[in-house]
């Protein structure tokens, strides 16, 4: 990277594609085809769109009704190129071929997402909503850019692989990561969990980070003081296993109080709560804007350096980050396993969460999901000389990725414009909760937004009440949008000379997810799923998943008697698609359905395949 007193000094990128283009849209002049599963390429088709390429070509099969226009109905293929840059191609499907993982309800329950899902029940259950088709939908586009990005560095336009199993394992990572270390959950997993339910019949959720604020809210409900010191600690960690096996004195306590009361609560406590929307609400009022911002900014410099090699195309580039969780830090993982060097900044003492149970080698088993291979320094940003120093670390970076509490960096001067000063090449990311689009909008952190927005009523079918997913369904695809939006930030500085500033959301997150339910629900149409849907079904010694077209006609058949393996034979024998459940994550490290092999690091943590594949 240059440094700043040479920052406005015009160089030349290995590939010519230096061209005027409009904030938000590095792939103008670009132009794709795509061909088909509607369900894997929906994503893809719009938010390449949304960069700014247009489409040559879009056959998914929809218009004939078919759904069957590649040499597989259940895989997509995509070229993106143009505008200089030789075509960069990918192919997505759910799964390798004969694995039995052939749509949604399958991808799910082979890779643990039923199971972690449906920890708050007390059994698998299918999530309502197309996680997995969306979070691949990502990863593709993804691909892309970092194909075209590694090209205008000089490197090779690749072909690019996605599967939706491997999307499903990088979503139960971290549990994964948890069951294969050497020590329990810190809480036992067990069924129950918010949301909690007022005496007038509003649903909500509640969110704290602070012990204090906690006990607060439920004194003010006069809730019984041992049910509010053994509720803590579960919802602690609801974030990290699913489920939330609180007290019953605690929902006894909301349901004897109006609304209008907790609110009170909450308002004299500094807890938060958030009554639970509808999509209907939500289709109502959503303003359609795009799941990321790109904004350019000074003019600058793209660094010259050696060409990338084929499957690392931001090698010799660094990414700084200070994330917090889960979302800005699986952002830069996914960049380091790109190639990128990614520096985590820590406060003094090192991330808190590296000591979170259970751990590997001493180190926590969910930190190494999601940090493994970073490197790591300690800056106390609250500091003037380690604003100092943090400013000097971005002197000579590509990218600065946060998602810190709104206001946060402004106030440290820690902000775009600031650190733009100190590198006008840089690219300025920022994950945050809500994208400044809701007004009065809550804590931004993912059951907060899920129960604003809807998912919790999109997750279940319509026999069941609306509930948030205990799975972090939005931490984990907002981390996916953000990796897009930094991928998309970097092609816009190669194209423009310019730094950029992006911001991705929750929000956006949320969107992307309940695209197909909006729809419904902006039609008048009911944008739920049928009662019953994905759920899987019981046999003697586990569960099996029928397909989402199979399943209607798989549910008339009693397997409750069978075994696993002579239920999958009966309903295989009548001509339908299913594949067993599974309940134990463990068991993920040898399934043969999977297309990648599930490794362990140095710690001895369990380790997801790369989510992509370059040739």
């Amino acid at each position: 990277m240059a440094s700043p007193a040479t920052a406005h000094t015009a160089v030349r990128s290995p590939l010519d594609v230096r061209v005027p283009t409009e904030d938000g849209r590095p792939l103008d002049a670009l132009r794709f085809d795509l061909a088909g599963s509607p369900a894997l390429t929906r994503v893809v088709a719009d938010h390449l769109r949304r960069l700014g390429a247009r489409a040559q070509n879009v056959d998914t099969g929809e218009t004939s009704g078919s759904g069957d226009t590649s040499d597989d109905a259940d895989a997509g293929e995509i070229a993106l190129g143009g505008a200089g840059f030789a075509p960069v191609t990918a192919r997505t499907a759910w799964g390798a071929r004969g694995s039995g993982i052939e749509d949604e309800a399958t991808a799910q329950a082979a890779t643990g997402v039923m199971a972690v899902h449906g920890r708050r029940h007390g059994a698998p259950r299918g999530l309502g909503v197309d996680l997995l088709a969306t979070a691949t939908g990502v990863l593709t586009v993804q691909g892309l850019l970092a194909g075209l990005v590694g090209q205008a560095r000089g490197g090779p336009a690749p072909r690019v692989g996605t599967t939706a199993d491997r999307a499903g394992l990088l979503a139960v990572s971290q549990y994964l990561a948890a069951a294969g270390a050497d020590e329990p959950e810190a809480v036992e997993p067990a069924p129950g969990g918010p949301p909690f339910t007022s005496s007038d019949g509003v649903l909500f959720e509640l969110e704290t980070l602070d012990p204090g604020d906690w006990a607060a809210f439920w004194r003010a409900l006069e809730a019984p003081a041992d049910a509010i010191r053994a509720g803590w600690r579960p919802f602690q960690f609801r974030y990290a296993t699913a489920c939330a096996p609180f007290p019953v004195a605690l929902h006894e306590v909301s349901r004897s109080r109006t609304w209008e009361r907790v609110r009170q609560a909450a308002a004299v406590s500094g807890a938060e709560v958030c009554r639970l929307r509808t999509l209907a609400e939500r289709a109502g009022e959503d303003d359609g804007a795009a799941p990321w911002s790109l904004t350019t900014l000074g003019a600058g410099v793209t660094a010259t350096a050696d060409a990338p090699p084929a499957g690392r195309p931001l090698s010799g580039l660094t990414v700084l980050e200070a994330g917090r969780r889960i979302q800005a830090p699986l952002a830069a993982h996914l960049l380091g396993l790109l190639g990128a060097r990614v520096i985590r900044i820590e406060p003094p003492g090192g991330d808190p969460l590296r000591g979170m149970p259970p751990a590997c080698d001493g180190i926590s088993a969910r930190w190494l999901a999601l940090n493994r291979g970073k490197e790591a320094v300690e800056i106390d940003i609250k500091s003037p000389d380690g604003r100092r120093a943090l400013r000097e670390l971005a002197s000579e970076a590509d990218v600065f990725l946060h998602n810190w509490a709104p206001g946060k960096a402004a106030a440290l001067e820690l902000d775009a414009e600031h650190l733009a000063a100190a590198n006008p090449a840089l690219v300025y990311a920022y994950t945050g909760g809500w994208a400044d689009r809701i007004d009065g909008a809550p804590m931004g952190t993912d059951f907060m937004v899920q129960a604003r927005t809807g998912v919790g009523e999109a997750v279940h079918p319509a026999d069941e009440p609306p509930v948030p997913s205990l799975m972090t369904l939005l931490d984990v695809l907002g981390g996916l949008h953000g990796t897009e939006a930094v991928l998309a930030g970097l092609l816009l500085r190669e194209r423009t000379g310019h730094g950029v500033r992006v911001d991705s959301s929750l929000l956006g997150a949320a969107d992307t997810l309940l695209a197909p339910a909006l729809r419904r629900a902006a039609l008048g149409e009911d944008p739920r799923r049928p009662g019953g849907f994905r759920h899987p079904l019981r046999t003697s010694d586990g569960w099996v998943a029928p397909s989402d077209a199979s399943a209607p006609a798989a549910a008339a058949y009693d397997v409750r008697g069978m075994c696993t393996e002579d239920a999958l034979d009966q309903l295989r024998s009548h001509g339908l698609t299913a594949t067993s459940v599974t309940t134990d994550l463990t068991g993920l490290h040898h399934d043969p359905r999977l297309s990648g092999p599930i490794g362990r690091d140095a710690h001895g943590a369990p380790a997801v395949p790369d989510p992509w594949s370059f040739a």
